[in-house]
């Protein structure tokens, strides 16, 4: 009785727009009881509802190249993993973020594995993709590209690219090394910084499940606030065939919610995705119920397209569309913004506002 004291007297200093410590977080994590669970669901909804009302965001999911220079213990496209690779053109790129765009989607998210094709050519062929959708589409662009040298940064800058996507996965250092070998964590942190700088939007992202302490997440979820990272995420770890992790269970459901729910505690104006990419579209009423206000994700069936966590659940049946989520969001009360209305959020508040304020 007296931690479930606790933790409702944390739920309802963080409902209150009073920042959490370490401490104060981990207590938030360590939740159980049923009880108190739906009561930190229902103070972070509330935040939500009273900030972005019923509106939720969507993002086209368009992962053009699985070929990549890492060998990321946790990732299915890792570079030492046999397995069928794609790397889609120009023109498909476009084609394909066209009709994301005609199906009602907020924002193009351009993925791909840090493929060498991409850095030996300078980005030019990438540049030109994004500058086609900003100029023919009009939507806003978010490139997950990997790690990119300063110089490059500023060509997509300069292009007004709106997002600059790069998680950490972890930010205790020791465990980083375990899952991104043989890559700079600096290196990873001030890229994204530097896009920052530039006048770039940053998302920031966690992986659970993988080894961390509830202390790290604690850590991770203030070092979110600390760098200001405008769109912040957690995603449960999923097992990928072929990887040194492939033996690990993913984690229960329940610590993803429960770090969704404290995010949109401790940062009420934040954009937090409920994401199709690790349960389908069977997971999007929880996370959304949780706190998230964006579905990402989005994937055009028979494409050939594949997801990142899960390479191909629900895709090609059709579970990763615009008009199955809108169906479940409706069954919610929740509506699909429109494109103004999200081109207008990130436009008045993020440039306005710290995602703590």
């Amino acid at each position: 009785m007296a931690r479930n004291h606790i933790q409702e007297e944390y739920i309802n200093k963080a409902a209150k727009g009073r920042m959490l410590n370490k401490h104060e977080i981990v207590e938030l994590l360590l939740i159980e009881d049923e009880d108190r669970l739906q009561a930190l669901f229902e103070a972070a909804r509330k935040i939500k509802q009273k900030i972005f009302s019923n509106k939720v965001f969507l993002y086209g999911f368009l992962y053009f190249s699985t070929w990549c220079r890492n060998d990321c213990n946790f990732c299915y496209f890792r570079k030492s993993n046999v397995i069928d690779r794609y790397r889609k053109t120009p023109a498909e790129v476009l084609d394909i973020a066209k009709r994301l765009a005609d199906s009602g989607v907020h924002l193009i998210d351009l993925t791909m594995g840090e493929d060498m094709k991409y850095h030996a050519e300078n980005f030019e062929s990438l540049l030109d993709i994004v500058e086609r959708i900003k100029k023919s589409i009009g939507l806003p662009v978010m490139i997950s590209t990997g790690v990119l040298k300063n110089e490059i940064i500023d060509a997509f800058a300069k292009l007004g690219t709106e997002w600059y996507a790069l998680y950490q996965e972890t930010h205790n250092r020791e465990l980083f090394k375990k899952l991104r070998v043989f890559q700079d964590y600096d290196e990873r942190m001030n890229a994204k910084l530097y896009a920052q700088r530039k006048g770039m939007l940053i998302e920031e992202g966690i992986l659970t499940g993988v080894g961390e302490t509830l202390e790290d997440i604690a850590e991770s979820l203030l070092a979110m606030g600390k760098i200001n990272a405008n769109q912040v995420r957690v995603m449960s770890f999923i097992p990928q065939k072929g990887t040194p992790m492939e033996n690990i269970k993913t984690p229960d459901r329940n610590m993803e919610l429960k770090i969704i729910a404290i995010l949109r505690l401790m940062y009420p104006y934040a954009l937090i995705p409920a994401s199709l990419d690790v349960d389908g579209i069977s997971g999007l009423k929880n996370r959304i119920r949780a706190g998230a206000n964006v579905v990402t994700s989005i994937i055009p069936p028979k494409e050939g397209l594949m997801g990142v966590a899960q390479n191909s659940k629900d895709v090609d049946d059709g579970g990763r569309t615009v008009e199955g989520v809108r169906t479940i969001l409706s069954e919610m009360g929740m509506e699909l913004a429109t494109v103004q209305e999200y081109r207008s959020y990130i436009e008045n508040n993020f440039h306005a506002r710290r995602i703590c304020s």
